[in-house]
């Protein structure tokens, strides 16, 4: 039984280490590209032309929404080409009346049986369509966001280049609040520089971070939103991959994001994110893979394979603890943890992993002292994200929508001072 047992572990851990292995050579290579320096052109090359609706989608944000309505409006753009729109959905506090005294159009909505900011964007959206108003994209935004002044023009150019989807660069608001809002910064950082600037260059899709992003109306009437589940943002990037669209990445459209301040706000905040990740994992991977394969499509193989990254980050979850066993206790049944490669390979692998974090965040011009000691815990952070993810795929039909308060009180000319 023992020896049986012996065997399936073994086999096991082969395959697990092969994936590894395979998916961190892939995501590695892929990550190179963001360090190639490109002549972007400046966004005054192109002359404000596209009208846009902006739109915050806020529940009982009254301690924070002022301060999103009034960065919007400090935009390098000609008036006459945005409006501000803010839907206070289910809201029993005074979002609504605040955001109206700012200068923001308010829909108010009420839905008890559909919660949650999927459900709200798309009433929103239902509304733009029949307004006489006309607008070229739509920009989404959280309401604990503050918005770079050059966020229109950066929209504008990218769209006048011909692009239907982009978008911005999710900055941190907080990063210093706590361990936690550093290491949610730190996360942000490196995925801005080494997983969607990449992208970019290479034509493949970013994905969309849930705020900061625009849309083309025509795109957006012709595919329809539908992007109601827990993690929207993630929906609707594989529903564009599926449907011949990708992301475009505008780098200089920063947006502030708050982070959580605490283990428990971050914890129910990314174990929804692994709920919404497992739900689309189980509708889109499927169809992703089946039309990279039939087409030669690298932008859906490479969302297939983004959809896969939660799995592959439970195997080194696992690898890792059974490595610990094997040297506590040699004579336990997973003494048969063998290496597929060489062990200098996987410390080359390791050393790599450990010091291109601290190299991506120096050449992202974020890098000071408390930085340093963000990237000593930032491992804890990342180690919880092994029962996060598990918790998450388990309860992924769970689909009951968490609010995260925001209390920050930040405004945009608090950070241009900083």
């Amino acid at each position: 039984m023992l020896s049986q047992l012996n065997g399936i572990i073994y086999g096991t851990t082969q395959i697990m280490q092969v994936v590894i292995f395979i998916a961190g050579c892939y995501f590695f290579g892929i990550s190179i590209f963001g360090w190639i320096k490109r002549r972007e052109t400046s966004p005054k090359e192109y002359v404000p032309q596209k009208k846009f609706a902006l739109i915050v989608a806020a529940h009982n944000e009254e301690a924070v929404i002022g301060h999103i309505v009034d960065s919007l409006f400090r935009q390098n753009y000609p008036r006459n080409l945005f409006d501000v729109y803010v839907v206070a959905d289910n809201c029993t506090d005074r979002t609504a009346e605040i955001a109206e005294e700012h200068g923001a159009i308010v829909y108010k909505r009420y839905n008890n049986s559909a919660r949650g900011k999927g459900y709200a964007l798309e009433w929103m959206f239902e509304k733009i369509y029949n307004m006489e108003e006309k607008y070229d994209a739509i920009s989404v935004f959280d309401a604990d966001n503050l918005v770079s002044a050059n966020y229109l023009l950066e929209m504008n150019k990218q769209l006048c280049k011909g692009h239907k989807v982009v978008q911005g660069y999710v900055d941190s608001k907080n990063p210093f609040d706590s361990w936690i809002t550093l290491s949610y910064s730190i996360a942000f950082w490196l995925s801005n520089r080494i997983f969607q600037l990449p992208r970019y260059y290479l034509g493949l899709s970013c994905g969309l971070c849930g705020t900061g992003f625009c849309i083309s109306v025509d795109v957006l009437k012709e595919i329809g939103w539908g992007a109601t589940c827990l993690t929207e943002d993630l929906e609707f990037t594989m529903k564009l991959a599926l449907n011949n669209y990708k992301v475009a990445w505008a780098h200089n459209a920063v947006v502030y994001d708050e982070k959580p301040i605490t283990l428990k706000q971050s914890w129910n905040q990314r174990k929804r994110w692994m709920q919404g990740h497992a739900d689309c994992a189980s509708r889109y991977l499927g169809p992703l893979f089946k039309k990279a394969f039939r087409e030669g499509d690298l932008i859906a193989f490479d969302c297939a394979v983004y959809l896969f990254q939660p799995i592959r980050l439970v195997f080194i979850g696992l690898i890792t603890i059974m490595m610990w066993i094997q040297t506590v206790f040699p004579e336990s049944p997973f003494y048969n943890l063998k290496y597929v490669f060489p062990t200098e390979v996987w410390s080359v692998f390791v050393t790599l992993q450990f010091l291109y974090g601290p190299l991506v965040v120096l050449s992202e011009k974020k890098f000071n002292l408390k930085v340093l000691y963000g990237f000593l815990i930032y491992p804890f952070y990342c180690i919880t994200w092994i029962p996060i993810t598990i918790q998450g795929f388990m309860s992924k039909n769970n689909k009951d929508w968490s609010h995260t308060q925001h209390s920050r009180k930040i405004s945009i000319s608090d950070l241009e001072k900083a």
